[in-house]
């Protein structure tokens, strides 16, 4: 068995990727609106790792962010359905989000944009651009564990829809209003 370097992993279809991606939230969505929340976390749990192996068998690559994800997703889930308390899988996002936030802060401190190392070959940019986009994430990461916190502690009973409808078109939102830098710093390919 040999391992393959992220750019040896195999493309996928962008709808592929994004059913993967998204399946186990929706999934979690319609079991919570028919089973409850323990159900629904149980049910998650199954659907990411399956999603994992999915993506492993389609492209011998896993992502950094989704792997942490569903480290995380499988350690508070399983606290989740054996406590039979949520509190645990509603607590999920902002330990996640939280913690790319510090990493990303971290990284800078050191000198190394770590956003770079994992969309690399999304974007070329500039030293300067990396570290701006890197510190922007950050902050968003931030933004969006204490944005989980207010809806978990002021709205519980939306939390769920909030999760798998909200989160993702605000992070769409957040990632276009980079557009700019991503201009500004961007690096033109030589080939030509």
């Amino acid at each position: 068995m040999t391992a393959e370097t992220p750019s040896a992993a195999r493309p996928v279809n962008p709808w592929v990727k994004l059913g993967l991606e998204m399946g186990p939230l929706v999934l979690f969505f319609l079991v919570n609106q028919q089973r409850g929340l323990i159900t629904a976390t149980a049910v998650f749990m199954v659907a990411v790792i399956v999603s994992l192996v999915v993506t492993w068998s389609l492209t011998r690559h896993l992502p950094v962010m989704p792997l942490v994800s569903a480290v995380v997703v499988t350690v508070f889930g399983g606290l989740t359905v054996w406590l039979e308390n949520d509190l645990f899988i509603k607590l999920k996002p902002t330990i996640v989000n939280t913690l790319f936030g510090v990493v990303l802060l971290v990284g800078l401190a050191f000198g190394r944009p770590l956003l770079a190392v994992v969309l690399d070959s999304v974007f070329r940019l500039t030293d300067e651009g990396w570290r701006k986009l890197t510190f922007r994430w950050a902050l968003f990461f931030f933004f969006l564990a204490g944005l989980n916190e207010v809806v978990r502690l002021w709205w519980p009973e939306i939390w769920v829809s909030f999760k798998v409808f909200g989160i993702m078109p605000i992070t769409l939102v957040f990632a276009l209003a980079q557009t700019p830098l991503l201009q500004r710093y961007g690096i033109e390919d030589e080939e030509g």
